[in-house]
Order: C-alpha cells, then sequence, then structure tokens
C-alpha cells in the first residue's frame, strides 16, 4: 500500500471523529490542521480548535476520538495526534498518549470520564436528526399527531434518515422499521400524539441551536486561522 493510499484511510477514519457539541465530523469542521503519513506508516495529526478556551472535555474526546480510530487501523505502525493551540494541549496530549482517561489525565481537577457527557451529545444530535427528518413531513402537510403514528419504515429513505439511524444506535435506541418515528431517547418509548407538538418543538429548537454553534465556531476558526484553508 502507498503512502498516498494510506493518508486517504487516515482522512477517512478521521471522519468517523465528531465535535460532540456540533455532531460534525472534524475533518469537515477544519479541525485537522495537517495530516502526515509516513511510508512506513506513521502517522502524525495536529488538531486545532476555534478558540484557545475550547471546554477541556469536549477536546479531549475529539483527540482521544482520532487516537483511536486511527490506531485501530491494521495498516498503521505507530499514531502521534496532538491538540495545538489549547489552554490545556498539553494535559490531553500526555493523557491521549498515555491512554490515561479523562479523570487521571486531569488529576484533582475531574471527577468522572467523559461516557455521560457523550451521550447526552449524541442524544441532542438524535432529537436535531429527528427535527430534521420530520420538517419535510410537516411542510408537505403532515400533522404532529400523524408524525406520531408513523414508524421509521413509513418515512422514504434520504441521508438526514440514514444519519438519525446510526445516532439512535449509538443510543442503543430501536432503529428497524416498525420502530417509532417519534422516540423518548430516555426510556426508547414512543411519543404519544398528545405529547408530539411539545416533543417537536424541543427537536426543532436542539437542531437550530446545533447549527448556530456550528456557524459560530466557523467563523471563529476562521479568524483565528485566517490564511489556512478550512475543512
Amino acid at each position: 500500500m502507498t503512502t498516498v493510499v494510506e493518508r486517504s484511510r487516515v482522512l477517512s477514519a478521521l471522519d468517523r471523529v465528531r465535535d460532540p457539541e456540533l455532531d460534525e465530523p472534524i475533518t469537515t469542521l477544519g479541525f485537522v490542521a495537517s495530516c502526515h503519513v509516513s511510508a512506513a506508516g506513521d502517522v502524525a495529526v495536529r488538531l486545532r480548535l476555534p478558540t484557545y478556551f475550547c471546554a477541556a472535555n469536549f477536546a479531549f474526546l475529539m483527540v482521544a476520538d482520532a487516537y483511536d480510530v486511527l490506531a485501530a487501523l491494521p495498516e498503521i505502525r505507530s499514531v502521534d495526534v496532538v491538540l495545538e493551540d489549547h489552554f490545556a494541549g498539553a494535559q490531553i496530549n500526555a493523557g491521549v498518549a498515555a491512554r490515561a482517561g479523562f479523570v487521571a489525565s486531569f488529576d484533582g481537577e475531574a471527577a468522572a470520564e467523559l461516557d455521560e457527557l457523550r451521550r447526552t451529545f449524541v442524544t441532542k444530535a438524535m432529537l436535531a436528526g429527528t427535527d430534521q427528518v420530520c420538517r419535510p413531513l410537516i411542510a408537505s402537510g403532515t400533522d404532529p399527531a400523524s408524525l406520531a403514528a408513523l414508524t421509521l419504515g413509513d418515512v422514504p429513505e434520504s441521508p438526514e434518515l440514514d444519519r438519525l439511524r446510526r445516532r439512535r444506535t449509538e443510543l442503543g435506541l430501536p432503529v428497524d422499521d416498525t420502530s417509532p418515528l417519534l422516540i423518548d431517547p430516555a426510556t426508547g418509548g414512543p411519543v404519544e400524539a398528545a405529547g408530539a407538538p411539545k416533543y417537536l418543538g424541543f427537536a426543532r429548537l436542539t437542531r437550530t441551536g446545533i447549527e448556530a454553534n456550528t456557524g459560530i465556531c466557523r467563523g471563529m476558526l476562521s479568524h483565528r486561522y485566517p490564511e489556512e484553508e478550512q475543512g
């Protein structure tokens, strides 16, 4: 395998790493500053974020996830992932390289690992995805109560529906065609018709919040690194 192919596989793997808050790949967000792959299969990736003070827990998740997806590639000999220009970069980089976990990396500062935080943001991504799937249905005249009666199999296939299925899978929620379209992420139970308007309103608010934050982060990253190509 040539270096060019290896680099393409590295970038493809990094496509699977998402900003937990924005639910977008770090590659399309422009968070990958550089990616070098040697002929022997040594990978060096440099990450950068929109601000110097981006939350340390979010940053840790992205650096750790980047390391994990690259280390899983069988043809890669070694992995070096470094977060640059960040207030907690030294702790994050050392902790990820040592596979120490978040608590050990921030000894005396962190009380728990980040599994619950990750689930919280995947839940928000699922709700936002539900709104993305439902908006065209509502625009075509389907009312909220009728949406509560639909299953995933009743909805036309689309990239948005595929994404929604993936987020529900991450949460351990049902994704087969007989599963309700509107589902409570906490219980896995269906949303009743009477509660559909409130549920859909919250889903829409969640989506707009994520999209607004994504726009802000893109703008700040572009301002911070104005002479570099983003994404």
